[in-house]
């Protein structure tokens, strides 16, 4: 196995230059977090083209135009050479009449650059306003947009939780859902609460998405925090833990993506808040419907049984697809090559590999030349991955692309999970359509009888 990065310490981002990365800065990282916290504003102290960066992260949580807003300071060369702190707070002022309950103060490269000094100024002004004025320090030169998530993620939890010794029973503050690149998270993290309120656990807060401030405030009260990414928020859970004693659960195991992964997620749900007799009938209706499915529906994967395989991804979607595509699937993954490189991301791959005994070719930390030298080594039939591989796979024997992970060709309008039993049919259903429109390929024509 290749492992990218192995001297650097664990848990930095690297710094290697790079023309194609996948991953945005670390401001659209800081953007999309506050963005999930509901009755909020967020206010980009950035020149208007890293606006667009926020919009990104709009559009990633799906935010209501008409509930959510957004302000920029609009940065020109005068601010940015001479610094725009007059600026930001004239800006500030003209948003006293917001009603809203938090207003989210984000800077960019250029003024982090100069010296403004946002906190400086949110204090300044904090007296004049009504709503909470929160600075959070994330330009993008500070890493990738998981480096942000998690700078923002700290900001929050420092600055707006409540310290409280009382516990609810049997409860759960979900983290970071929105580290994901499942074009429709949002569904997974809707199938997370349907599984954790049959099994009988309360969700305190979700950090972040449609997440009102109350809830956020209420956050310790949790007694235990649920990471639903492999991929950042694990600084958030570990504070979490050591500031307010909430205890993070299911550790070092991947993710519900596939019938493996889904069953060891719930157990051990079960086994923490003692519902085992749940859990069992969950996981025994999930596999008899997905099961019964299959015998109607005949998916092709009898026709890709042993095909070489590559999986292009973040680690929150990549890592349980290793399992899914050599269990489900039956193929033999010979490239896993995924957007991070932190250590419990390694750790918890190379433990999957032990596992399932496979030696595929591992890069951490791609970038699209790295994932396509790979490509050119491996020569893979099918591509777990997004509309990236399918160009970058252009010349080579690839058959099939199977696009489930952002940049998505085509948007879905309607969110489909990739985590529990119906998501084990929704990514069978996405290699079913790839290689049944892999017959109209350039590689797959033939011509009719008369």
């Amino acid at each position: 196995m290749e492992h990218g990065h192995d001297n650097e310490p664990a848990g930095s981002p690297h710094h290697e230059n790079c023309t194609d990365p996948y991953l945005r800065c670390a401001f659209n990282g800081a953007a999309q977090t506050a963005l999930g916290v509901s009755g909020s504003a967020l206010l980009a102290h950035s020149p208007q083209g890293c606006e667009y960066l926020v919009n990104n992260a709009f559009a990633s949580q799906e935010c209501d135009y008409m509930e959510t807003v957004t302000l920029c300071t609009k940065l020109c060369v005068d601010e940015i050479v001479h610094g725009g702190e007059e600026m930001l707070a004239r800006t500030i002022w003209e948003a006293r009449d917001l009603p809203i309950s938090v207003l989210f103060v984000i800077s960019a490269c250029g003024p982090e650059i100069v010296g403004d000094d946002i906190g400086a100024v949110c204090e300044t002004l904090q007296p004049e306003v009504k709503f909470r004025l929160v600075p959070i320090q994330s330009p993008g030169f500070r890493g990738s947009q998981y480096d942000g998530i998690d700078i923002a993620l700290d900001t929050i939890l420092k600055r707006l939780v409540k310290k409280t010794s009382e516990k609810i029973s049997d409860s759960v503050c979900l983290v970071a859902p929105h580290a994901n690149a499942n074009p429709t998270w949002t569904a997974d993290l809707v199938w997370v609460k349907q599984a954790l309120s049959r099994i009988g656990i309360q969700v305190v807060a979700t950090l972040t998405h449609r997440t009102p401030l109350s809830e956020i405030e209420n956050a310790a009260s949790a007694e235990t925090s649920l990471l639903l990414s492999h991929d950042a928020g694990q600084h958030a859970a570990e504070y979490l833990r050591a500031a307010h004693g909430v205890e993070p659960i299911c550790r070092g195991i991947p993710l519900p993506i596939g019938m493996t992964n889904t069953q060891r997620w719930l157990t051990a749900l079960g086994e923490r808040f003692d519902a085992q007799k749940n859990v069992e009938e969950m996981i025994g209706d999930g596999e008899r419907m997905v099961t019964a499915t299959c015998r109607r529906k005949w998916p092709m994967a009898r026709f890709l049984y042993r095909t070489p395989a590559a999986i292009v991804a973040d680690a929150t979607i990549g890592i349980p697809l290793v399992r899914f595509v050599t269990e489900e699937m039956e193929m033999t993954p010979e490239l896993v090559a995924l957007y991070t490189a932190n250590r419990p991301v390694r750790d918890l791959l190379e433990g999957e590999l032990n596992d399932l005994g496979l030696s595929p070719k591992v890069v951490y930390g791609t970038d699209v030349y790295k994932t396509r030298m790979s490509l050119l080594e491996v020569k893979p039939r099918v591509i777990f991955g997004s509309t990236i591989e399918r160009h970058t796979s252009e010349g080579l024997p690839v058959a099939y692309v199977v696009e489930v992970v952002r940049m998505m060709r085509q948007f879905r309008m309607i969110n489909r999970e990739y985590f529990g039993y119906t998501g084990i049919l929704n990514l069978f259903e996405c290699v079913q359509n790839e290689w049944i429109m892999g017959w109209r390929s350039r590689e797959k024509r033939y011509e009719a009888k008369w």
